[in-house]
């Protein structure tokens, strides 16, 4: 059992003195003024044109049937030209016109149509331009930000870790506001079949104006997530969030070590380096392989089958062949598990396996990893084999010729990031998990699997309210105990446990992980639980039944309906 205390998130330290409005006033035109100003002399031409005809046919005189001398009012004049000069062609005239008149109305046709055809082609110009689509497509966005009535995060980066996060948030009816600098990614989100209609804009997340436009200032904005692969612009997405809205948390992921303590001095509420992670998971799996195999297989999805444990190597050397941070990260966690590494470059061609025992190979190209490691594999065939994955494409290779250990960066973050929003609290537990040695691991591993087999279980949390747990909740208020071994069993058969077991107890601030049966209940405790569909079915009838409550905690079999009851209490009387 291990206590811990929690709380909401909160930052506990505040950077910011002086509160400031969010703002919004990204650098652009909008696209009404961008309009008048871009069409203000084709419009001007075309009125000139229309003016001059009307006068001008208003000045000429005409004869009528009598011949007498007759003149059109500015009005007829008006009318007229209006549905001539527009190519109508309406026909309604008060008499015959003379050939001045004619001449003059042919010369404004042309003149008419010549200006329209201006017109309209400045028109179609300006509809084709960047700056245009760029201030329509602004203030769409802005307006579609406004109209979100419903928490969403906003989230600033659309590559593979962020359209992997986004697609599973989706899936889990999650709103999103996206923000990338690629305008091809901005493309891939909207040909994504996503079940909610997700604002977009292309720009760059260092601005703040940019963010507080895509609704960091907006009273729905639950949280940022900052999945650019550029770590500068991550802390400034950062930097952002923690100065403008310190109370919304921050989720981030970062490629180099330095700048993760940059990130830390604005209290984010997690930064996630997949290198660093990935390094830490590779270190447990070789030191402490019942760690691993246990935190790895609660990571993994309701339904999935237990891996199977790795042996825990012998020392020996290791190589990592990897460009850039990718190796330094792996070959540093490596050393610091007292591991003796050799690094090498991909580029100096194919390394010797001798004496090597596990091989890393960590290069930008999926192709040189897997010829490294089939390279490794033929001249030792008992090496441990890390091969890092960089496309999709690849996946298959990867899946046929079966490493010890695939890091995928992407999925790494993802997932992870997915885990820490959707389900905190359970977050936490595999974090406590993982820093149990191995024979902790295989005491709360045979535990699980001789409750819950092993396939891994469904996590629940259940709050003790009046709306989740109804029966528990007035069985409390009268003042009775129920403890967790006694919610924890068979409603129909109190000797009988169910298919179910707390992985953690929340009581307030404080968060107590894998907590003994014998721990009482309370009204308002939170109550964590890994179980498998039968035993959540059990535990549901238990949570809104009076009757269930009262047998579990007393064995006393007690009427199930409000007229049995009242029936059994006249016979008692």
């Amino acid at each position: 059992m291990a206590l811990i205390s929690t709380r909401r998130w909160q930052s506990t330290r505040r950077l910011r003195r002086v509160e400031v409005d969010v703002p919004t006033d990204v650098p652009s035109t909008d696209a009404i003024f961008l309009v008048l100003r871009r069409m203000r002399f084709p419009l001007i031409v075309l009125i000139t044109i229309f003016s001059i005809s009307v006068l001008g046919l208003a000045l000429l005189p005409g004869v009528d049937d009598e011949g007498n001398t007759w003149r059109m009012s500015l009005f007829d004049a008006f009318y007229f030209i209006s549905y001539t000069a527009t190519t109508i062609g309406f026909g309604e005239l008060n008499h015959t016109f003379t050939t001045p008149q004619r001449m003059w109305v042919t010369l404004s046709i042309f003149a008419s149509v010549t200006g329209w055809a201006y017109v309209f082609g400045s028109l179609f110009a300006l509809l084709q331009e960047p700056a245009f689509r760029k201030a329509v497509s602004l203030q769409r966005f802005r307006s579609k930000v406004k109209g979100i009535h419903e928490p969403f995060l906003l989230l600033a980066g659309y590559g593979q870790a962020g359209r992997t996060l986004a697609m599973a948030l989706d899936h889990t009816g999650r709103r999103l506001v996206v923000v990338d600098e690629d305008p091809s990614r901005i493309d891939v989100l909207t040909a994504d079949q996503l079940a909610s209609d997700v604002p977009a804009i292309e720009g760059d997340p260092r601005n703040p104006a940019l963010l507080g436009l895509a609704g960091l200032g907006h009273p729905m904005c639950e949280g940022v997530i900052a999945m650019t692969d550029k770590d500068e612009m991550n802390l400034a997405v950062v930097m952002a969030a923690d100065l403008l809205r310190p109370e919304v948390p921050v989720i981030t992921r970062c490629s180099e070590r330095a700048n993760v303590s940059r990130m830390l001095d604005f209290t984010p509420h997690a930064v996630i380096n997949p290198y660093d992670r990935y390094g830490s998971y590779l270190v447990m799996q070789l030191n402490r392989p019942a760690t691993h195999q246990l935190s790895s297989w609660l990571m993994s999805e309701a339904g999935t089958e237990m891996p199977p444990m790795h042996d825990q190597l012998a020392n020996g050397r290791w190589m990592v062949s990897a460009d850039g941070r990718f190796g330094h990260e792996v070959a540093l966690d490596l050393r610091n598990a007292g591991l003796e590494v050799i690094e090498v470059a991909p580029e100096d061609g194919m390394p010797d396996f001798t004496d090597i025992v596990g091989f890393v190979a960590g290069a930008e190209s999926d192709t040189t990893n897997l010829s490294m490691a089939a390279h490794a594999r033929l001249v030792n065939p008992e090496i441990y084999l890390s091969v890092r994955q960089k496309s999709i494409h690849t996946t298959s290779l990867l899946r046929a010729f079966e490493p010890d250990s695939v890091f995928i960066a992407t999925d790494l973050v993802a997932f992870e990031t997915l885990a820490r929003l959707e389900s905190p609290l359970y977050w936490g537990f595999v974090e406590h998990v993982q820093t149990m040695d191995n024979d902790e691991a295989l005491a709360l591993r045979e535990r699980i699997t001789s409750r819950l087999d092993r396939w891994c279980p469904i996590p629940r949390l259940i709050p003790i309210t009046q709306h989740s747990a109804p029966a528990v909740f007035r069985w409390l208020d009268r003042g009775h105990k129920v403890t967790l071994d006694f919610l924890l069993r068979d409603p129909d058969d109190r000797d009988h446990p169910i298919e179910a077991i707390p992985y953690m107890l929340k009581r307030g601030d404080e968060i107590t992980y894998l907590p003994s049966m014998d721990s009482e209940v309370r009204i308002g405790d939170e109550v964590g639980l890994l179980c498998r569909g039968r035993g959540l079915s059990q535990l549901n009838a238990t949570l809104y039944s009076d009757a269930s409550v009262e047998y579990l905690c007393t064995a006393r079999e007690v009427p199930s309906t409000w007229v049995w009851r009242m029936l059994r209490g006249i016979k008692n009387h």
